[in-house]
């Protein structure tokens, strides 16, 4: 009988350690309050979805349901370590979740902290699909507060994120202009800094931006402002998570410094700081104590000063956060200043580094230590690989070392070795590096007991030094977090190189197959056969969710009463197939069209060639090549040699005056037709549409109106 009924309670404790979710994933309208509604992707009718919770040695059940009518969807449990095949990135672990299906996960839970989940598919993460993962320690938090609360921040647009994605390729002015952000001649004038202006025209280098688009509001689980309880005297742990698709947010509390206890999950030597950084996809546990009366402040504030979410602790009068001061965005040099400081930073007392905390300040990694020692095994083989992040934000192009996911994907590696990456930053833009499937260890002078985490800031023109145990299998993915940077190009795949391993159900090694990942398992709607080389399944077109070389329609033109001139392109990472006109003299109509083929090398180099169709006097229809090149001060240049034999040479400046008031000027010089210039203005309307003036030496002075789309 006692047998039995050791039995029947083992029975019972087995199946409550089974943790079970249903998570539905629909489209409908929403917006945060104030703010008309637009489309959005809600897990379980809201945004952010659930906090799911689990205790480490729970076993994770999860049913995730596609309620959507035409589109597939995926769920990344962002920070827990799992099998490979239950990690969630479509076409690379797991397979999409198709419309009307449901997936379940099931999974252990073998580590505490705070985490999250978010789709993986496409753009949907920047419409809604995310939320929060609490995991506690199996005898509860060694900390103990009175409240525990979970703060999932975000930023919203009412844009849809393809719109946004081709406003960034297309590199437009409306982002700059509608956060206030725009950088001209008459700005730096008032800002004194002219002599700046000018010194980075002369490198070559176009008006940067912290971040890259103007968002409507930014949240704080779902609203711009947020109240939690709270009481006099209590102490509260807020769990914050950067769920935001293209924002960094600093936090600062009223209260005074807050308390980081732990990050990116694991347990920390706790630490106080009056301001952080936290980077999109990073989490902190930070506590803090209610003051005896009022209601106090967390201000989480967007890195570029376009705005905050506000949550609110206790009751009473309001006691404001302080302002975080707005970036200086003439001098780009006050941006790197934080940079130079962190690499120089020596050890020193928490008082001491409170004092020293610049007014911006770079995420606190230096200041973090583990509770224990982090080392890795001595004897195993060590590896170090150099990453560097590469961009450019005129044709926004995303990549590491040059090059993009569709150009180099996959990174082979092997069980057993330790890979040490060395982070380099040759941009000026913040980049959160995320490592699917397991905690690296952040090297900034901490030696045995270095910090864990699964998601690190690179900031500008700066280094970051990780290393991890190749202690897995399968493929896992390394990106930038910023969504529409991992979109354009910002992507690896870790991939262990063990062939006598196989995921459940993948074929054995030799089928024919296009790669050796999930996405090509029979019965997979979007498999591919062939014959090629499972290492190149980075070329697969739907690996990890997203298109990875994405071809865009853009049209920009006039149209004016002396003239039209424009060009239609389609458009990826490194090629425009596009078609240019000028049409001018409408009473007796001339034309010249171009119907050509762009290489794009780097900002400063491209390579074209194509047809020319013109009725011109003097002229015929003929074949060109040529090449175009960016001199100093943004001064753009080309060379073309047609096949009559004629040359052509070309210069052009654009040059950002006010907000919303640029000029221009063009000057060009044919054997077949001599000398041709123009010079004009435009003036920003809207989005897509400019008031514009020339004055052409062909065709005489005129003005219309400019489109972008």
């Amino acid at each position: 009988m006692k047998t039995i009924i050791f039995l029947l309670l083992s029975s019972l404790v087995a199946q409550a350690r089974i943790v079970e979710y249903d998570l539905t994933i629909a489209e409908t309208r929403w917006s945060p309050a104030g703010h008309p509604p637009a489309r959005a992707i809600t897990v379980n009718g809201g945004i952010p979805g659930p906090t799911i919770r689990f205790r480490v040695g729970d076993t994770a059940r999860i049913r995730v349901h596609n309620h959507l009518k035409s589109e597939t969807t995926s769920i990344h449990w962002h920070g827990l370590l799992l099998p490979n095949e239950q990690d969630g990135v479509p076409d690379v672990t797991t397979p999409p979740i198709q419309p009307g299906t449901t997936h379940t996960f099931q999974f252990p839970i073998t580590h505490a902290g705070t985490y999250w989940y978010h789709s993986h598919t496409d753009l949907q993460e920047q419409i809604g699909v995310y939320g929060s993962i609490v995991i506690l320690p199996r005898d509860g938090e060694a900390i103990r507060t009175d409240h525990d609360h979970v703060v999932v921040l975000s930023d919203w647009s009412r844009e849809s994120p393809e719109e946004i994605m081709r406003t960034l390729v297309r590199d437009s002015d409306w982002y700059e202009l509608k956060k206030g952000s725009t950088q001209s001649l008459l700005g730096a004038a008032k800002a004194g800094a002219l002599s700046d202006f000018w010194q980075r025209e002369r490198t070559r280098m176009p008006a940067m931006d912290i971040s890259d688009i103007a968002y409507d509001a930014f949240l704080a689980n779902g609203r711009q402002s947020l109240t939690l309880p709270g009481k006099p005297g209590e102490t509260v742990r807020l769990r914050i998570i950067n769920a935001g698709a293209s924002t960094y947010f600093y936090l600062q509390s009223a209260t005074g410094p807050l308390r980081i206890v732990a990050a990116d999950g694991p347990a920390v030597e706790p630490i106080r700081i009056k301001r952080l950084l936290i980077g999109m996809a990073e989490t902190y546990d930070v506590t803090l104590t209610i003051p005896d009366s009022g209601k106090w402040e967390l201000r989480a504030t967007a890195q570029d000063g376009s705005g905050h979410a506000s949550i609110w602790l206790g009751d009473g009068t309001k006691h404001p956060a302080p302002e975080i001061p707005k970036p200086n965005k003439y001098r780009m040099d006050d941006h790197l200043m934080a940079a130079m400081e962190d690499m120089d930073m020596k050890p020193m007392s928490e008082a001491a580094a409170l004092a020293h905390e610049p007014e911006r300040p770079l995420s606190p990694y230096a200041r973090l230590r583990a509770l224990k020692s982090t080392e890795l095994p001595p004897h195993l083989p060590r590896r170090t690989i150099t990453l560097r992040a590469t961009g450019d934000m005129e044709r926004y192009i995303w990549s590491f070392n040059g090059k993009t996911f569709a150009e180099d994907g996959v990174i082979p590696i092997k069980k057993g070795e330790v890979i040490r990456i060395e982070l380099i930053n040759d941009t000026m833009m913040h980049h959160p590096l995320h490592l699917h499937g397991h905690f690296f260890r952040v090297l900034m002078g901490q030696g045995a007991r270095s910090p864990l985490k699964h998601t690190i800031d690179l900031p500008p023109m700066s280094k970051r030094t990780i290393e991890f145990e190749a202690n897995d299998r399968g493929d896992w993915l390394f990106h930038c977090h910023l969504l529409y940077h991992m979109h354009a190009g910002m992507t690896r795949i870790f991939s262990y190189q063990d062939d006598n391993w196989q995921p459940p159900g993948k074929p054995k090694p030799g089928t024919n197959i296009i790669c050796n990942n999930i996405c090509c398992l029979p019965g997979n709607p979007d498999a591919m056969t062939g014959s090629v080389d499972p290492r190149m399944l980075s070329h697969h077109p739907h690996a990890g969710g997203h298109d990875h070389d994405t071809l865009h329609f853009l049209l920009d033109g006039t149209i004016q009463n002396h003239l039209s001139e424009g060009r239609a392109t389609l458009r990826n990472s490194r090629n425009d197939w596009y078609a240019a006109w000028e049409l001018g003299n409408p009473d007796d109509l001339e034309y010249e069209i171009d119907l050509a083929w762009r290489r794009y090398f780097n900002p400063n180099l491209s390579t074209l060639g194509g047809l020319r169709f013109t009725n011109e006097d003097d002229a015929e229809d003929r074949a060109f090549l040529g090449v175009e090149y960016r001199l100093p001060y943004l001064i753009e240049s080309s060379l073309q040699i047609d096949s009559e034999g004629d040359l052509r040479a070309a210069l052009g400046k654009r040059l950002q005056l006010t907000n919303r008031i640029s000029t221009f000027a063009e000057l060009q010089y044919d054997t077949g037709s001599a000398w041709e210039w123009s010079t004009g203005a435009n003036y920003l309307l809207t989005k897509s549409f400019y008031l514009t003036t020339q004055y052409h030496s062909e065709y005489g002075f005129g003005g219309g109106l400019r489109f972008r789309f």
